[in-house]
């Protein structure tokens, strides 16, 4: 290295000659750009359509509104299910019990079987229908995002 020569508290700036030291001294500007490679990082094949398709879920033109709302018909539609069951399985429960009067008569651990159907049944299994309606929203959902990504 040569003297520092620059200014205070800037490191000191290699001569030419000792920046390109380490190179072999056959090296042309022809050699060198030979040496040069390309990278790819990523396939080029595909992107434009995923692209396409993103810019028109963004721009919320026809084909992207049409997307969206399939997903969202997705959605209800397993909504409705699950839920349209759970209500149609407690709601039935009180009529089951009027209309067969001994059903109502039974006990379990000394507890009447309609205090143990309407009064615990509803918490677990709203749980586990709440669970299942996320796990499948879910799955929805990234079945849209990898149509979108394809």
């Amino acid at each position: 290295m040569t003297k520092h020569t620059g200014p205070p508290g800037q490191p000191d700036q290699p001569q030419p000659a000792e920046r390109d030291a380490w190179l072999p001294v056959s090296t042309s500007a022809a050699s060198r750009k030979n040496r040069r490679r390309r990278v790819v990082l990523a396939d080029p094949r595909g992107r434009g359509r995923v692209l396409r398709t993103i810019i028109e879920l963004e721009e919320q033109t026809s084909v992207g509104e049409k997307l969206i709302r399939d997903l969202i018909r997705t959605q209800l539609r397993t909504g409705l299910a699950l839920g349209g069951g759970t209500l149609l399985l407690l709601a039935s429960l009180p009529v089951a019990f009027y209309l067969l009067p001994s059903l109502a008569e039974v006990q379990l651990l000394g507890v009447r079987l309609p205090w143990l159907l309407l009064g615990l049944l509803p918490f677990p299994l709203c749980y586990g229908v709440g669970y299942a309606y996320r796990r499948l929203a879910e799955k929805h959902e990234h079945d849209f995002v990898s149509s979108v990504d394809r």
